[in-house]
């Protein structure tokens, strides 16, 4: 549940698809409600301690007037990923724009989205088995910590493990990494994908040996199951190079799935 809510904050800005739109001002209403923890700002009537909801409204005023999106979506998405990032503490944010004005010909009440952006911890299994792979691994964390709205929070010591699945040949330097995380899900694993492809990731032989693998073995607490995208990770359990180093960073966390902390696997 939101901790803070904002009601109704209107701000003035060129945002649509019509041309005329792009010129001529028209009023958006912003509802932004922000999950947060509230207890030590209770305690210590500390406002450095809590999101300033003076400061988020003038961060959207800020983005939504300096900027000229055609769709309303677009704006939402990006208030809520720039409210999110802006302030640490903030679990989740959603943002509803209003466009009370919209062209529609017809007489209506009102026309809005809703965009949500959620702060997850997600833990992330690396490894290389062609070329210098420590290097490889280092280079792969660093553009992680790059990509917006991703903070390495936690990285594992590298071990050398033997090639798994009968395909690769080549011993693998591997890692865990923990980061948290405002992209969604897939966002996360085409950001991924584009990491690996930076370092010449070829998908030809499965299991066979590679640049750069990167896998989300989970993703907060989600169970997903969609095309190309499971997590948790369906084969983690049986992979010591992903447990062991997982272990020595998130010994607690628990499986959603098996409901049993990584430690006591």
């Amino acid at each position: 549940m939101s901790a803070i809510s904002i009601k109704g904050l209107e701000v003035s800005a060129r945002h649509g698809v019509l041309a005329e739109e792009k010129v001529n001002p028209q009023p958006f209403v912003f509802d932004i409600d922000i999950d947060c923890p509230t207890v030590a700002a209770a305690h210590s009537d500390d406002v450095n301690m809590t999101v300033n909801y003076a400061e988020v409204c003038r961060l959207v005023a800020a983005y939504c007037g300096g900027n000229c999106f055609n769709l309303i979506e677009k704006l939402a998405y990006g208030a809520a990923f720039l409210i999110a990032r802006e302030y640490e503490i903030i679990r989740a944010v959603e943002v509803t724009v209003h466009k009370p004005q919209a062209p529609i010909g017809l007489p209506f009440s009102d026309v809005s989205v809703t965009a949500r952006v959620e702060r997850n911890v997600v833990a992330l299994s690396l490894g290389s088995s062609i070329g210098d792979g420590k290097a490889t691994l280092d280079g792969a964390l660093k553009r992680l910590s790059e990509l917006n709205g991703v903070r390495v929070i936690k990285v594992s010591d590298y071990i050398v493990s033997q090639p798994y699945g009968g395909a690769a040949r080549n011993v693998f330097t591997n890692c865990a990494a923990l980061i948290e995380c405002l992209l969604t899900p897939r966002g996360l694993l085409d950001a991924i994908h584009g990491v690996e492809a930076e370092y010449g990731r070829v998908r030809e032989v499965r299991w066979g040996d590679r640049t750069l693998d990167i896998d989300i073995v989970f993703f907060g607490d989600k169970v997903i199951a969609e095309e190309g995208l499971c997590v948790p990770h369906p084969d983690y359990i049986n992979r010591s190079f992903v447990l062991e180093p997982l272990k020595s960073i998130a010994p607690d966390f628990v499986c959603p799935i098996l409901h049993k902390r990584i430690s006591d696997m």
